[in-house]
């Protein structure tokens, strides 16, 4: 997988350069590529910003700028004609990726779907965000042509300082799903998010009591059934305590008849429509 991360501070994506990720890269699994903004100017100032059409305060990044550095990452060919500009694509599928606190939130199932993809390229914007006009643009050239595709993105419903983090954050969860990169995939279904829909059960080591606190005894029992039923359970526990809306969105036939009765001692409805929390009526038969 190639990644290109265009940003006005490349010194940010330096951490792609450690642990497992810097691993994948130096094994050429993970090909990234960060490119200064700058660059793409034309001005002796290296402007990349400007005031904002009606008011306001910040400033506001400038579209022809973008236009010129995600043309040639994109690996895109203006052509003008007579009336205005136009672009054929000329290489490989690309996704075209703006971290901005107006996009769809970020969650396992995009990394997985992300993880598909031979390319990303990420538009880290900055002050007041990036002219809409440049989302808008790709977006039409994504319509017009099947080798760009759009995609707008968020961490979460807070504010940042620019996208970089945000990149960090894409770039990680999206190549630790590369094959090769985690030493062992069978973790990757059995952590949070993973294939299960559930939070990831409790984790421990040696010694077996630390401070008066006791490791579970099955843990201890060697009985593998045993094991995996009271990790299913504790999954379940922790997904229904923390995060309900999880088990509420989750397949109603991923549960078996175990799950069905534990969630049931815990108040929980285990109807056809999937598990309602504790004082929710059952919305299943309501469906239209």
């Amino acid at each position: 997988m190639r990644v290109d991360v265009l940003t006005i501070f490349p010194e940010y994506l330096a951490p792609l350069d450690l642990s497992l990720v810097g691993k994948a890269r130096s094994a050429g699994i993970l090909d990234v590529r960060v490119h200064d903004l700058r660059d793409w100017t034309l001005d002796r100032h290296r402007t990349v910003d400007d005031t904002p059409f009606g008011g306001g305060a910040g400033m506001v990044m400038r579209p022809d700028v973008w236009g010129r550095a995600l043309d040639e990452v994109l690996g895109l060919e203006r052509v003008v004609d007579a009336s205005a500009a136009s672009v054929d694509p000329v290489a490989a599928p690309a996704r075209l990726l703006i971290p901005t606190p107006s996009g769809t939130p970020l969650d396992q199932r995009t990394a997985e779907a992300l993880a598909r993809e031979s390319h990303l390229v990420i538009a880290c914007g900055r002050y007041e965000g990036i002219d809409a006009r440049v989302a808008e643009h790709y977006r039409r050239v994504a319509d017009e042509h099947e080798s760009v595709s759009v995609s707008e993105f968020s961490l979460g419903d807070y504010v940042l300082n620019g996208g970089e983090v945000a990149a960090l954050v894409l770039i990680e969860a999206v190549a630790r799903l590369l094959p090769g990169v985690v030493g062992n995939p069978r973790s990757l279904d059995e952590e949070s998010h993973g294939s299960s829909g559930l939070l990831e059960y409790g984790v421990y080591t040696k010694p077996p009591t630390w401070r008066g606190l006791d490791v579970p005894e099955v843990l201890l029992s060697g009985h593998h059934a045993r094991i995996e039923r009271w990790r299913r359970d504790e999954a379940l526990r922790r997904t229904a305590e923390r995060r309900p809306e999880i088990l509420e969105r989750a397949d109603p036939g991923a549960f078996d008849p175990h799950d069905h009765d534990l969630l049931s001692s815990w108040g929980w409805t285990t109807g056809p429509g999937g598990p309602r929390r504790p004082g929710e009526a059952d919305q299943g038969s309501s469906a239209g």
